[in-house]
């Protein structure tokens, strides 16, 4: 399983990358296998204002769906569009082309509350 030191994480198995003053959000390599096949993605809306924790989506696989939680509160300021002709994105590139969102998050508070990747390991070994 891939965990990615520089990127932080939720319980709920998101992944979070700062860049600049916005934070690139997608599901983890963990998550995207126990998942199974990724056959559909449901975005979060751009410019829709989130709470840490709130449903933002949703992915569909061939075993479950499964709820998409966004790790930080904000805006949603762009989704991966991408995934709607190509969800399988998820399965094959979880932090990379599988992004799912970009929020502008509305306090750097959040961010600190996110698990670093030796914390996530702890949390996925367990």
């Amino acid at each position: 399983m891939e965990v990615p030191a520089a990127l932080r994480y939720s319980s709920d198995h998101e992944w979070a990358a700062m860049d600049g003053a916005e934070i690139r959000v997608g599901i983890t390599d963990y998550a995207q296998d126990a998942l199974g096949d990724v056959v559909y993605v449901q975005l979060p809306e751009p410019g829709r204002k989130v709470e840490a924790g709130e449903v933002i989506g949703e992915v569909e696989s061939t075993k479950s769906v499964s709820e998409i939680y966004a790790p930080v509160s904000g805006t949603i300021r762009s989704v991966n569009t991408e995934l709607s002709d190509a969800p399988e994105e998820l399965n094959q590139d979880p932090y990379g082309r599988g992004w799912i969102c970009v929020i502008e998050p509305a306090s750097s508070g959040d961010w600190d509350g996110l698990l670093d990747a030796t914390a996530y390991q702890a949390l996925t070994a367990g």
